[in-house]
């Protein structure tokens, strides 16, 4: 990780997304870096931005200073849990009442929303306190608001939203978690439920698209499972993993304990992109990572055991088959290499790689406590965000930046993006 950029945003960041396309203009070296950031503030004062590379010359000039530039912000009000960018196919898809040239981003909070960006030039500043330069005729628009519940009276009277995921190849389809257990698929394009369901015994904290399908997703929460659905056939869900029961305590409590303690709850759940047979997740308070098959449930094939605190992310790499980045209050940003029980570089292309990956021996459980690399920040980490594969860029008369991916790291008030 060489060469680092950096922007000082407002206020505390806690949503991060990296932008997948390159927006309606000219494609430029500076078209691939625009990130999505939304604050974390404990009031109804949230906002969102986007901000974009200000000057190429940041890509080879190691110079102090602030690298990015808002482009355009709103308000929010409840702190955002998640903020994302449509994925690259939305840009092919026929929408109603959606402009070519704009792109959508959502957020999940007191509910789902939906916003439409539209990009100009020029500066101006943001007629608030503390207001900073923002690019003139960049406009974010709120498009349309869902409650967390298909039947609730009024976009905002559901159950808070924890998290949740943008189908890659039907992009009109996002499934949302839920405080409440449920789980429910809106068609955007409509503005309408899909499908809710109960999906868990208690809150639901994280979801995730199986990669290459419109049907299945998975979910996990503070039940202490990982449960996978299927759109058509709703009967059942399947179990794939349970955290193990805690330690009862050596000391009688002194008030009666709960069925299944916070501290098995699960958090997060992502798939690798390059083999949708594999998942990671992290425990509630935990330091440790478990990589997950879908072909061997009921427990990891893979432990990652190196952060001296609890983990807050974790995502995979698009371009480099089983790499893997978490990152956590340790101030440590580690990337694993868990190419040996993924994909083989031969298989990545093949259009059905997900039933060609070698199935693992559930019997040899691996512990892996050697990240390939190690990045120390300055603060803890609060989030990531891989970039997509972003070409070689020639700055001027100079080399500039190979090809590669980019990871952006956020960490109180800071963003570092770094060239992976």
């Amino acid at each position: 990780m060489a060469h680092t950029l950096q922007y000082e945003a407002p206020w505390p960041v806690y949503g991060l997304d990296w932008c997948k396309t390159t927006g309606s203009g000219p494609v430029r070296g500076k078209s691939y870096f625009r990130l999505a950031l939304a604050s974390f503030t404990e009031d109804y004062r949230n906002r969102i931005s986007i901000v974009g590379l200000a000057d190429e010359r940041s890509l080879v000039d190691d110079e102090p200073g602030e690298d990015f530039v808002p482009l355009a912000q709103t308000m929010h009000g409840y702190p955002p849990t998640k903020i994302q960018w449509q994925p690259a196919s939305a840009a092919g898809y026929q929408w109603t009442n959606k402009s070519l040239q704009s792109e959508l981003l959502a957020t999940s909070g007191d509910c789902l929303r939906v916003w439409e960006y539209t990009t100009d030039n020029a500066i101006k500043t943001e007629n608030y306190v503390g207001g900073r330069p923002v690019t003139n005729g960049h406009k974010l628009a709120q498009k349309i608001a869902l409650s967390g519940q298909a039947k609730a009276s009024s976009p905002t009277s559901g159950a808070p939203l924890t998290s949740f995921s943008w189908n890659t190849l039907a992009p009109s389809m996002i499934v949302t978690a839920s405080i409440d257990t449920t789980c429910t698929v809106w068609d955007i394009n409509t503005s309408q439920a899909i499908t809710q369901l109960i999906a868990h015994d208690r809150e639901v904290y994280d979801v995730a698209w199986l990669p290459g399908s419109t049907d299945i997703f998975v979910s996990v929460g503070a039940d202490g499972s990982l449960r996978a659905f299927d759109l058509r056939n709703l009967d059942h869900s399947t179990i794939l993993y349970e955290t193990p029961p805690p330690q009862p305590p050596t000391v009688a409590p002194s008030s009666p304990m709960p069925a299944r303690p916070l501290a098995s709850s699960l958090m997060r759940i992502a798939f690798n992109p390059a083999d949708s047979n594999y998942m990671a997740t992290f425990h509630v308070e935990s330091s440790n990572v478990q990589v997950l098959d879908m072909r061997s449930p009921g427990q990891p094939v893979v432990e990652l055991k190196a952060h001296a605190a609890q983990v807050n992310a974790l995502g995979w790499s698009v371009a480099e088959a089983g790499m893997l980045a978490t990152a956590g209050d340790d101030c440590q940003l580690l990337m694993w290499d868990l190419s040996p029980s993924s994909l083989t570089a031969r298989n990545i292309a093949a259009p059905n790689a997900r039933l060609n990956s070698p199935r693992p021996d559930p019997k040899q459980r691996r512990v892996m406590t050697d990240p390939i690399l190690a990045y120390s920040a300055a603060g803890e980490i609060n989030n990531i965000a891989w970039s997509a594969p972003i070409p070689a860029i020639t700055v001027g008369n100079s080399v500039g930046v190979a090809q590669g991916e980019w990871l952006a790291v956020a960490m109180g008030k800071t963003v570092k993006v770094l060239k992976t």
